[in-house]
């Protein structure tokens, strides 16, 4: 029988390994692309991106570089380093560090600082530093997206994150978008993005989803989606309706008091029941024309089993596009 010592000491060991394929690093194409949505938000404010080294985070960089445009008062960048050998800690000479910055250097150095601990966002000196900003920008670890989550929502932050796509399923998620307290951004809405990868994970080669550049860097694709609760206009825009409810088009469900509807774009303007819609809705969901009620996560037609579907109704009476 495994002894508790070695028992412990596996499971650190698997935690460790699943730490690591959580470096995904966003590259500054994409931030930048998603930013441009957000600027007034970020006038007279705290940027905190506190899952980014500030020597190499592109998050950093772009804050800093638009720190001016933005009109920033000030940005705040952290990083975690494991700190335990036995943890596949790169770079053990190295400590957690942060950055303090105010445009110009006035007050605050602007240099990297070394953290005591080891910079985990859940950490006491991380915590202090989340109470002082206003907006989290960055990239979590995926595998902690709900800890990550649940604490923005616990302090009151305003945030702009990016997230596996699955996490519109997760239990804890889910409800904050069916109750209009975060939604999608706008930059990203179908396929995956490449992101930037340790040159220790694992080569794929021949595959679609992972390359490697000029200089030797790995690149691999997630299924994203960017998850904030910062309003934008483009989250107001109504999705164009023109088709009428027919039941062939949008069959009832063996199980369940609603029809099916395969595309967002074929949502029947003149349905007043409840609909199951695929989880690309979310890229087009305007809150003042639908409502979301709920998952449905075993919906089946004629006994087939159907994807998972987003369960929305009309808010008013809607009339075809055009």
């Amino acid at each position: 029988m495994e002894n508790t010592k070695t028992a412990a000491g596996n499971r650190n060991l698997t935690a460790a390994r699943k730490a690591k394929n959580d470096e995904f690093y966003t590259r500054l194409e994409d931030i930048q692309t998603e930013l441009r949505h957000y600027k007034a938000h970020f006038a007279g404010k705290t940027v905190l991106c506190n899952c980014d080294d500030p020597r190499v985070s592109e998050f950093t960089k772009y804050f800093k570089r638009n720190f001016a445009h933005l009109q920033l008062r000030r940005l705040i960048s952290t990083c975690y380093k494991n700190l335990n050998p036995d943890m596949f800690s790169r770079h053990l000479d190295e400590k957690a560090v942060w950055l303090d910055w105010d445009g110009n250097g006035n007050g605050h150095t602007g240099r990297p600082r070394v953290f005591k601990g080891d910079g985990d966002f859940r950490g006491d000196e991380c915590v202090a530093l989340l109470k002082q900003a206003d907006i989290v920008v960055t990239n979590p670890p995926f595998s902690l997206f709900r800890e990550f989550v649940a604490q923005l929502i616990q302090y009151d932050k305003q945030f702009l994150i990016l997230g596996n796509m699955n996490a519109i399923h997760y239990k804890e998620i889910f409800p904050l978008i069916r109750d209009n307290k975060v939604w999608l951004g706008p930059s990203i809405f179908s396929g995956g993005r490449w992101f930037g990868v340790p040159n220790y994970y694992p080569a794929k080669a021949n595959s679609s989803v992972y390359k490697v550049d000029e200089r030797g860097n790995q690149f691999y694709v997630q299924l994203v989606r960017w998850f904030t609760n910062m309003d934008i206009q483009q989250r107001h825009l109504e999705l164009p309706l023109w088709k009428e409810y027919t039941p062939a088009d949008c069959p009832k469900y063996d199980n369940y008091d609603a029809v099916n509807v395969d595309k967002a774009r074929d949502i029947p303007y003149d349905y007043p029941g409840v609909m199951g819609v695929p989880d690309s809705f979310l890229d087009k969901y305007c809150p003042e024309q639908f409502e979301i009620l709920g998952m449905l996560g075993n919906g089946k037609i004629n006994g087939k089993a159907k994807y998972s579907r987003i369960l929305i109704k009309h808010r008013k009476p809607a009339k075809p596009w055009g």
